[in-house]
């Protein structure tokens, strides 16, 4: 008996020692001068939609990190403007991060456009920045030293005409909105298609803001391709489908940006989504490390399932930390020492950039709504279905 009750004394003993520990730590942690992360978010503005949740992605990773007990033992504190999905509130936002609020390090904003412009007072005041869901080609081939994206590059949005080609696809419709991402993504399409064995028949640019999509709709069915491509955001790419499907155009793959890798997709469309194609870095059902603990979680958090924007957020969080972990400082010749070397697997996937900070580590996926649901069909490893090529 009196050996149980010593044991059960040491025990209590080593509880309390570690409490006493955790609690020193966490203490500690408080106490500590935190370490102050900068961005601006499109929190209101046309990139709404996307820079709420890739913000709720970002402050969920923070929030992580502090419950793990913090970062090289300071606490990560998120500092944030809403850039209004504006240039120029990007820039104000950015200065006002580094010039008045003295914050260590820099997330990029939502979009090619903010971060070409954003990357611009990272680079004059010498402060690395990752740059979030923003792949033009532009943002990496000015020379600079303190950008580096976890986005896939815009070359790499042919990826899913590959698959239609392979199916048999001659023709292909391109129509895209007058801003950075879809101008390149078109670029890219106009510089691979007849690699790919296909022929542009018809290739039409519209202002981002237009969503009435009468004519341009009458113009594809005059052009008849076997594919529509369309390099799209959200509202505008439901707009299309909808007048796609009113003016019963039929193409053999109806495929576009952005909008379908979003539930609020198929929200606003129900059955005439099905059949859609999306092009995206990121969808819960990829068989990576954590995707499903993450969608879990920030569908408690938040109160509905994570786009690819969310896991765009969270993943520039992961990268800085790590890159942080690894310098042992946040000094930033150590910091981006790191991440323009560091081999790292966040939730998006591989990082990894090239000498000029792009990223070359990962890969896009082809989605397409089948039975109300977004189901991976390419690349071939990890698709759940096969590409439907005849749209309904």
């Amino acid at each position: 008996m009196s050996r149980s009750i010593n044991s059960l004394r040491i025990l209590l003993w080593q509880l309390t020692i570690l409490a006493g520990f955790s609690l020193l730590w966490a203490t500690k942690s408080q106490s500590a001068e935190p370490i102050r992360i900068g961005t601006t978010q499109s929190l209101s503005g046309h990139y709404e939609e996307f820079g709420l949740e890739q913000f709720r992605g970002l402050q969920m990773w923070a929030s992580d990190v502090n419950g793990r007990g913090a970062l090289l033992g300071r606490p990560v504190e998120l500092l944030h403007y809403d850039d209004r999905s504006r240039d120029a509130g990007s820039i104000e936002g950015y200065r006002q991060l580094i010039e008045k609020d003295g914050v260590d390090l820099l997330i990029g904003p939502y979009s090619s456009s903010l971060t070409l412009e954003a990357s611009l007072v990272a680079e004059e005041h010498n402060i690395p920045m990752i740059a979030t869901a923003a792949s033009s080609e532009k943002i990496w081939s000015r020379g600079l030293k303190n950008i580096f994206g976890i986005d896939t590059p815009t070359g790499s949005y042919v990826s899913g005409l590959n698959v239609a080609a392979e199916t048999g696809a001659k023709t292909i419709s391109l129509v895209y909105a007058n801003t950075e991402f879809p101008v390149e993504v078109a670029r890219s399409v106009r510089d691979h298609a007849s690699d790919l064995g296909l022929e542009i028949v018809m290739d039409q640019r519209y202002e981002p803001e237009e969503r009435n999509f009468t004519e341009l709709v009458k113009q594809l069915v005059v052009a008849d391709a076997d594919i529509v491509m369309g390099a799209t955001y959200l509202e505008d790419s439901v707009a299309m489908v909808k007048e796609i499907r009113r003016q019963k155009l039929k193409p053999k793959m109806l495929v576009f940006t952005v909008g379908p890798a979003l539930q609020e997709f198929f929200d606003e469309l129900g059955s005439d989504a099905e059949g859609v194609v999306g092009i995206v870095q990121w969808l819960r059902s990829v068989p990576l490390p954590g995707a499903e603990d993450f969608a879990y979680r920030y569908r408690e958090r938040y109160g509905y399932n994570p786009g690819v924007h969310a896991a765009i957020g969270y993943s520039a969080g992961q990268v800085l930390e790590a890159a942080v972990r690894l310098a042992g400082s946040t000094e930033h010749d150590a910091v981006r020492e790191q991440l323009g070397s560091m081999f790292f697997r966040s939730l998006l996937g591989k990082y990894h950039v090239d000498e000029t900070g792009r990223q070359i580590g990962h890969q896009n996926y082809l989605l397409q709504w089948q039975d109300s649901q977004r189901r991976l069909v390419a690349p071939a490893n990890v698709a759940e279905r096969k590409l439907i090529y005849t749209t309904p």
